[in-house]
């Protein structure tokens, strides 16, 4: 890690750990009431997740540019919607953030999570405690933690965005089963709630991308040049629950100009700024096929339509057929880190205090041991972030039932 970085790394890591392990307090309610100690994590979640959304809008000052029309932008966070992303850089997990604070579902956010996840300090527990769900990758063992997961999460719920690295077909291939008793009880929930897919199942690299072009080759489709081939199961799911009562899909494309460098947890702990281009289409939900086979080629033919769009991008670097709207940058974010720097720089002063930790050889060691493991599992989450060490899921064999399933499992061999 550079020593520029650690500068801040440290610092800010001891910050997120401490304010993390307030969760350890009230994770003891949920035994007596389930839905008071949902309602509390709701708050502590949020609270915990601003300092990562301050990270990007106030230390680094990465700009998140929305290109969408006003009508759009006006339905954001009053609306449910699906919500259908590319995954190209890094940090889209911590732009899907940022968005869904300024629509008002940070704080309530789910996902569908790799197992690995689960073990990263403070962020990967404050998920665990928001009873994200996180998966093995193997359909064997992962189908019945799917089912307990769907039937939990009917019984209470606020807004969901699945935002991960992950193959959501998995969590989706079981919707037909289970989300007539878990997400059709959403129909009547009175906050808007986003569900967003990344259907290419994993971040874009250029490697992903050669072996995409080479699968899409041998099999006559259209090959792509900035995005990879959708997987479509859990899309197919989704609109088939749903479109009785989610009115729109959000057809979200997240590119980074070619003025600015690409973003990176790194560069963010660094104070460098970088410039993210989301452009945002509202599609009708009454306006898709009624077929699966259909909206399958449906979801196919919008990442063929993003991938030029994404060309068009390239040569003008902006997205001309949309307006740039003003997101703003909330203080809300800005307020929470001075309260916890606050309230942490406080609490150590009088513990310090209280046990003369500074005072002996041993109580120095101690402390620089401290910091030395917070620096460790802080670069533990910005090597995590890393696309290149992003790996697709293995996808247990099964007899195929079609040609389309077949077809899609060969694409995952293939990546």
């Amino acid at each position: 890690m550079a020593i520029a970085a650690a500068a801040v790394v440290v610092p800010l890591g001891l910050i997120f750990f401490i304010s993390g392990l307030v969760a350890v307090f009230f994770v003891t309610i949920r035994p007596l009431s389930k839905n008071t100690y949902r309602r509390i994590n709701r708050v502590v979640a949020e609270l915990l997740w601003l300092e990562l959304v301050w990270l990007i809008d106030w230390w680094a000052g990465v700009k998140i540019k929305l290109f969408t029309d006003s009508e759009t932008f006006h339905s954001m966070g009053k609306e449910h919607a699906l919500v259908v992303a590319n995954h190209k850089s890094d940090i889209d997990w911590l732009v899907g953030w940022v968005l869904a604070q300024r629509s008002g579902c940070l704080g309530s956010a789910l996902a569908v999570m790799k197992k690995s996840s689960k073990f990263l300090p403070v962020i990967g527990w404050s998920m665990w405690f928001s009873e994200y769900l996180f998966l093995e990758r193997s359909w064997a063992k992962d189908e019945n933690t799917l089912k307990v997961w769907l039937t939990s999460l009917s019984l209470s719920i606020f807004n969901v965005c699945l935002l991960s690295d992950c193959h959501y077909y998995y969590a989706l291939n079981l919707v037909g089963l289970y989300l007539q008793s878990g997400l059709q009880r959403l129909k009547d929930f009175p906050q808007p709630f986003w569900l967003a897919l990344f259907v290419e199942g994993t971040r874009f690299t250029q490697a992903k991308l050669l072996a995409a072009q080479e699968y899409a080759a041998s099999t006559g489709m259209p090959i792509p040049r900035n995005v990879l081939i959708p997987r479509t199961k859990g899309f197919v799911a989704a609109v088939s629950h749903m479109r009785t009562f989610v009115p729109a899909i959000y057809d979200m494309t997240v590119t980074i100009p070619k003025s600015s460098p690409s973003p990176t947890m790194l560069r963010l702990f660094k104070g460098q700024s970088s410039v993210v281009h989301v452009h945002l289409k509202r599609r009708l939900m009454k306006e898709l096929p009624e077929t699966d086979d259909a909206v399958a080629q449906w979801c196919k033919d919008m990442f063929v339509a993003k991938d030029a769009l994404l060309d068009k991008h390239n040569a003008e670097d902006t997205f001309s057929d949309q307006e740039l709207q003003n997101t703003g940058r909330p203080v809300k974010s800005l307020l929470v880190i001075t309260s916890w720097v606050c309230l942490v720089v406080l609490g150590a002063l009088k513990f310090l205090q209280w046990s003369s930790l500074l005072s002996s050889w041993k109580g120095i060691a101690f402390s620089a041991f401290s910091l030395g493991i917070v620096t460790v599992l802080m670069h533990v989450l910005i090597l995590f972030s890393q696309s290149e060490r992003s790996n697709p899921a293995k996808v247990a064999p099964t007899k195929p039932k079609n040609d389309g399933e077949a077809s899609e499992r060969s694409q995952d061999k293939q990546k």
